[in-house]
């Protein structure tokens, strides 16, 4: 137990003891209210309104919040404005360990709060900050302007005004709750609900036939043809090496070489795809600098332009996607 903490217990024993513990707590909280640190940390778009609002026209310092730190050792708040990926779950449970306490965290977004529009069909988005590590205040929006920050700031500051040594900071807790598939369950709902109006009309239907057995029924109305039809995709033409030929080469210099979403391959398969799809090969990762080489040096080859160089994340490995193309 700190000496802080032990402060109640002696002084609460006294006469009047009491009042100078609330006066303790009165000048605490206002000194730690009005001196947040925070840590410089954004983690997407919302952090472009983090920054605004502490630039001259918003100026954050008028809040005590001036000097964001750069070490969590410095820094009593983290402002997570952003998507959290499962890739920074790790990264952000050590920032917050990091932080000496009292520490507080606002989740500034939609993304950051639940996941936003990435809450649905995404695996590497985390549904939510407060499953990673205790929030404080929330503040709603994509983005939230400056001036909602402001307002999650001074609901912040309320917060800790409130606080007493009686009663020493305690991290909070963790949202332990599954994610809900609400639009799957809305789904769901929707088609029970239309196949219910369905077997209600052919009931009703079938009541009114029989009540009104000389019923003609009306006659349709004939709509004039689509102007516009669904036009199929036309093919282009190939240029330079047909998929085929390119195949060939690869394969007799790589035989180890694949192709993504193309289970074994082979020269029928490649010569089935239209002629203006490129081949995308699948290059083991021991081989990439021989291919790379090889489509560059070949003299039918000779993929002189690198167009694009990106990965793609998934969790447990990298892949690397490289665009290649002969101007000729």
């Amino acid at each position: 137990m700190g000496v802080v903490e032990r402060i109640p217990i002696v002084l609460d024993s006294l006469p009047g003891g009491s009042h100078m513990v609330n006066a303790v707590d009165i000048v605490v909280n206002w000194a730690r209210s009005n001196s947040l640190w925070p840590l410089t940390y954004g983690t997407a778009c919302c952090a472009i309104e983090m920054m605004s609002a502490s630039m001259a026209r918003y100026d954050i310092s008028r809040f005590g919040s001036e000097v964001f730190r750069a070490s969590p050792r410095q820094a009593d708040l983290i402002l997570l404005a952003g998507t959290i990926t499962e890739k920074m779950v790790e990264p952000l449970l050590t920032l917050y360990d990091q932080l000496p306490g009292s520490k507080y965290v606002i989740a500034m977004g939609a993304c950051t709060i639940n996941g936003g529009p990435f809450y649905y069909d995404n695996y590497t988005v985390v549904k939510g900050a407060d499953r990673i590590i205790p929030v404080d205040v929330y503040i709603p929006g994509c983005p939230p302007r400056p001036e909602a920050l402001f307002h999650g700031l001074m609901t912040l500051q309320e917060k800790i005004k409130k606080e007493s040594i009686r009663n020493p900071w305690r991290p909070g807790p963790i949202h332990v709750t599954p994610a809900e598939d609400r639009w799957g369950k809305t789904a769901k709902a929707w088609e029970a609900a239309e196949k219910q109006k369905d077997l209600e009309q052919a009931e009703a239907r079938a009541k009114f036939k029989a009540e009104n057995p000389d019923y003609q029924g009306f006659k349709p109305v004939r709509l004039p043809p689509d102007p516009n039809p669904d036009l199929k995709r036309t093919p282009g033409k190939g240029v330079g090496l047909a998929n085929g030929e390119l195949w060939d080469l690869v394969h007799a210099a790589f035989p180890q070489v694949g192709l993504h979403r193309i289970t074994e391959p082979d020269r029928a398969k490649v010569d089935a795809l239209p002629a203006d799809v490129p081949l995308d090969f699948v290059v083991p990762p021991d081989q990439y600098l021989a291919f790379a080489n090889f489509a560059r040096s070949h003299e039918q080859l000779n993929m002189e332009l690198l167009l694009d160089v990106t990965a793609v994340d998934w969790l447990d490995h990298f892949d690397l996607v490289v665009h290649l193309l002969n101007i000729q």
